[in-house]
């Protein structure tokens, strides 16, 4: 069959979201309101590309955006910021052609490497593949009574404590957004990471608006834990959480998940991914005691001329001082800066 590659337009919305909808391995971050959304709030190069067969349908797509700056260099991902990229197809030649129209495009942007951030394995693909994360996946009972059951008693009583201690919480829309970003900024600041900015929350919130919701809980007036959460067919997902480190004494993150997980399921959705983590580290491990399980992650790099892929991990050692650094930042600094230097980090 006769397979040929375009560029999207928004003429070619619809098309694209109704193919992202009947694939079986789809997330939200395939679907096509991501273009204008990263555009707009970060101005990168939007790289959305679909197969068409010979009967005008279509049959693959690949989302990808070029990041590019002085600090982290300039590259190609397939989805920064979150978890889930790739190309969607209906079978492997026409992943391969998707990527290699990709891959062909960006040499002449001249770029480092691309990274495929997929969640299945291509026994087909000669590109190296990096399986160091795994998304936690939790399959959720049909009810918060049955998973009190699941997660046993002990987590019962750390989900009871902070109740003793007079935590509330909310769950809505953008009314909560302001609450979210105090903590999501101060909780950033304290682990060294910079933070976006609050226009990409709005702009997720106004694009996605039956898709989001946001969770806070408070203790003594004010928001100390937040969750940011999307949905998808039956799946939701908790892309930022925070908690701010003098409410960890009294277990405050525990009860933050619990109604969560308990909105989750009066929502009707049947997975909870908790996002990503490093198997036996302290994420994984807190993620797991919620019987989450690890679905591997498989990340794909094409690196032109066979050189060597840069590393743009927190682990890499030249930004552990940059690190230690941002940390002391003032927070009114740090929220000022950050956004300028996150949205070129994938």
């Amino acid at each position: 069959m006769n397979i040929t590659v375009h560029s999207i337009t928004p003429d070619d919305f619809l098309r694209w979201d109704d193919y992202v909808n009947q694939h079986e391995s789809a997330s939200v971050y395939h679907l096509s309101a991501w273009k204008p959304l990263i555009e707009k709030t970060f101005g990168h190069l939007c790289l959305y590309y679909y197969a068409m067969n010979e009967n005008g349908e279509i049959c693959g797509i690949l989302p990808s955006v070029n990041l590019k700056s002085q600090l982290f260099g300039n590259f190609v991902v397939s989805m920064p910021f979150f978890n889930y990229g790739g190309a969607l197809a209906d079978d492997n030649n026409i992943v391969n052609k998707l990527n290699e129209h990709l891959q062909t495009q960006a040499a002449l942007l001249n770029v480092s490497h691309i990274q495929y951030r997929e969640s299945v394995e291509r026994t087909d693909n000669v590109l190296p593949v990096s399986t160091s994360k795994v998304n936690m996946i939790l399959q959720l009972p049909e009810t918060a009574e049955a998973l009190g059951k699941l997660i046993g008693s002990k987590r019962r009583s750390q989900i009871k404590r902070p109740i003793k201690e007079g935590v509330s919480h909310k769950i809505g829309n953008a009314e909560l957004l302001d609450d979210f970003y105090q903590v999501f900024c101060e909780n950033m600041r304290d682990l060294g990471t910079p933070v976006y900015g609050k226009a990409f929350f709005v702009n997720i919130l106004e694009t996605f608006k039956t898709n989001c919701s946001i969770c806070i809980v408070y203790w003594q007036g004010k928001p100390v834990s937040a969750g940011f959460l999307i949905s998808y067919k039956e799946r939701m997902e908790i892309p930022w959480a925070s908690t701010l480190s003098y409410a960890n004494r009294i277990s405050v993150n525990m009860y933050l998940y619990w109604q969560i997980l308990s909105y989750s399921i009066e929502r009707g959705c049947t997975e909870f991914d908790f996002g990503r983590s490093t198997i036996d580290e302290g994420t994984y491990r807190f993620k797991k005691q919620w019987k989450s399980e690890p679905q591997q992650c498989y990340w794909y790099h094409w690196v032109p001329g066979g050189a060597e892929l840069p590393n743009l991990s927190p682990s890499n050692a030249k930004f552990d001082l940059a690190i230690k650094m941002w940390k002391k930042l003032p927070l009114p600094i740090a929220n000022t800066l950050g956004p300028f230097l996150v949205k070129n980090l994938p």
